[in-house]
């Protein structure tokens, strides 16, 4: 019986791909790449532009820096008024004393250079040569006196001028160190106030539509845009005295009511509210100040900007938006 040949075995060869198979995976790596990519993008921290409320909280600290300075910048100034007042007082008052004295120390120069000069006059000579019994002793202890008299009157003029003289350095001296003082403070302001401007600059005009009012483009806190949009949102509710909300105010009832949805208390009186922040200039205010009226400060309504505001207006006329010029402006305050 014939015998079969052993089977032979081709050598192991690795399976071939199709070209479409080879087309997908490299997709996919390229895929996944692009994605691990984006995670890496998504993770790298970003640097957002800072926000009002951010950029018045740098403000506000280089504020507390400056208010200190100028109180002291005042107060330097102030007493650097009063000193030089009182060395131009002094110099007043040191010039008939210098005079007098310059007279009497003439007239002491003039007796001295004639008795040099001529010798004793006739009268002291007749005096020497007088042979009446107590006339020469008499008159002798009168030139004495005259001469004493004299003497003690230039001293006197001399005292009070000298006395003069050492007030006046005294206060040179005072007024030469306040005018340092003044100008290192100076200096001090200058710089803080370059950087309150440099922050300023940064601060980013925020767009609200707030219904019931005029559409807002400024500078606004997050506080103050809440303070807004819900004041605003009180257009056409009634006037009550003595009203805090939420459906009737008075005026320090409506600001009080807006800026406690933002979380900030105000007193329901004008002139505590008065207190209750920050005073800036007209130029400076921004939308959410609160704006007052009167030198009583009577009145006070929410600052939208461009001259007008919302507020509470009187008995017979509801919230309303109207301008800040038909009242006497008594200023405005930041709260936020």
């Amino acid at each position: 019986m014939a015998t079969m040949p052993p089977e032979r075995h081709a050598p192991s060869q690795p399976p071939v791909r199709p070209a479409g198979t080879r087309r997908v995976v490299r997709r996919l790596l390229t895929l996944v790449a692009a994605v691990a990519v984006g995670a890496g993008m998504l993770t790298a921290p970003a640097h957002a532009a800072p926000s009002v409320d951010e950029i018045d909280a740098q403000i506000d600290k280089q504020w507390e820096k400056l208010e200190p300075t100028i109180e002291q910048y005042n107060k330097v100034r102030s007493q650097l008024k009063v000193n030089k007042k009182k060395s131009a007082d002094l110099q007043k008052k040191m010039v008939p004393l210098e005079l007098e004295s310059a007279l009497a120390m003439n007239k002491v120069g003039d007796i001295a250079a004639r008795y040099y000069i001529q010798g004793p006059s006739q009268d002291l000579g007749a005096l020497l040569v007088s042979t009446r019994p107590g006339t020469l002793a008499e008159q002798l202890v009168i030139l004495d006196r005259l001469a004493d008299d004299q003497r003690k009157q230039i001293a006197g003029v001399l005292a009070v001028r000298d006395k003069y003289n050492k007030q006046k350095q005294k206060l040179d001296a005072l007024i030469a160190t306040e005018l340092k003082q003044e100008k290192d403070l100076a200096t001090k302001k200058k710089q803080i106030d370059s950087e309150i401007k440099r922050l300023t600059a940064m601060l980013p005009v925020t767009s609200i539509r707030p219904a019931g009012c005029p559409a807002i483009d400024g500078v606004v806190s997050s506080a103050a845009r809440t303070a807004i949009k819900t004041a605003c949102a009180q257009v056409g509710d009634p006037y009550v005295w003595g009203a805090t909300g939420p459906n009737s105010f008075d005026c320090s009832g409506l600001t009080q009511y807006a800026y406690k949805a933002a979380g900030i208390s105000l007193t329901h009186f004008t002139g505590a509210q008065w207190n209750e922040g920050r005073k800036v200039s007209r130029s400076d205010a921004r939308p959410g100040d609160l704006v007052f009226f009167g030198s009583d400060l009577h009145h006070v309504g929410l600052y939208l900007g461009n001259g007008v505001m919302v507020h509470a207006p009187r008995t017979g006329k509801p919230v309303q938006v109207s301008s800040i010029s038909t009242q006497p402006l008594a200023g405005f305050v930041r709260v936020t």
